[in-house]
């Protein structure tokens, strides 16, 4: 079983998308986790009718805050922290674990619009969704809105996928997609908790497991697996949400250039950082 873990604060037409998705294209049988930052909009209870387990925080907690509090339940052998506004594709959890299991890595994401494996096809796709996005962001969030922007980007979406991972079958890069990482057990107890000081706790994980890597060894940098392909609408949860409380930590929160001084930075970035 695997372990899917998911901060929400409002946007339920992305939820209601988000677990459909789950529900239509994960083969592996699955525990849905969602930390529920005080929604107002009904997110909250959807989650728990569909039979997720819910931590109910009172407050809006930042990224780091709420992976953590997931992993203090999951019982899965594999970890998914996903973003609620993705759309999954066929298959995504077990080829996922197959690409890691053949290249011995622990922690793992699927390429997306932020990344498609070069600048150049990264641009074209982005540019893209934004055309997309652009036309028919005027008609609102709804959930029928939103799936017709992913057909007009797509086409069909299974296609799509299939075509995607049969052209890149398993090849991986280093580098992160922060709205979804797969982390094994292993790499949990050898990396920790992720650092709850850090919002851009993806990016400082990456970080974390670059330095160790050429430090001691006992693990791999992240990586990035470009023929499992993750939509993700990209901060429009941020304009659906009415208001979004700030952040209850947000005086524990300090930047990554705080942590990492600009010459650990350079070194240790992905080198195809998009």
């Amino acid at each position: 079983m695997i372990s899917i873990i998911t901060a929400v604060h409002n946007g339920l037409s992305f939820n209601r998308i988000f677990v459909d998705y789950l529900k239509k294209y994960t083969k592996s049988g699955y525990e849905l986790i969602i930390i529920d930052n005080n929604s107002t909009d009904g997110s909250r209870e959807f989650f728990q009718k569909s039979g997720a387990k819910v931590i109910a925080n009172k407050e809006n907690y930042s990224y780091p805050v709420c992976q953590n509090q997931g992993i203090e339940i999951a019982t899965g052998e594999y970890l998914f922290f996903l973003n609620n506004d993705l759309t999954v594709s066929p298959g995504w959890d077990t080829r996922l674990i197959e690409t890691a299991r053949r290249h011995e890595v622990d922690i793992l994401s699927g390429c997306g619009i932020e990344n498609m494996g070069t600048p150049a096809i990264t641009q074209q796709v982005q540019r893209k969704w934004k055309r997309c996005k652009n036309l028919l962001s005027p008609l609102g969030f709804g959930q029928r809105n939103l799936l017709f922007m992913h057909r007009l980007m797509y086409g069909n979406w299974e296609a799509f996928c299939e075509k995607r991972f049969h052209a890149f079958e398993h090849q991986v890069m280093e580098g992160i997609v922060g709205n979804n990482v797969m982390m094994t057990k292993k790499a949990i107890q050898t990396m920790g908790l992720w650092d709850e000081r850090i919002q851009a706790a993806d990016f400082d994980l990456f970080i974390r497991t670059k330095k160790r890597s050429l430090e001691t060894g006992d693990i791999k940098p992240c990586h990035i697996d470009l023929s499992v392909y993750i939509h993700h609408f990209i901060r429009m949860t941020v304009k659906y949400a009415v208001k979004p409380k700030p952040f209850t930590d947000s005086a524990n929160l300090i930047s990554l250039a705080d942590k990492w001084s600009a010459e650990e930075l350079k070194a240790l970035s992905p080198k195809d950082a998009v």
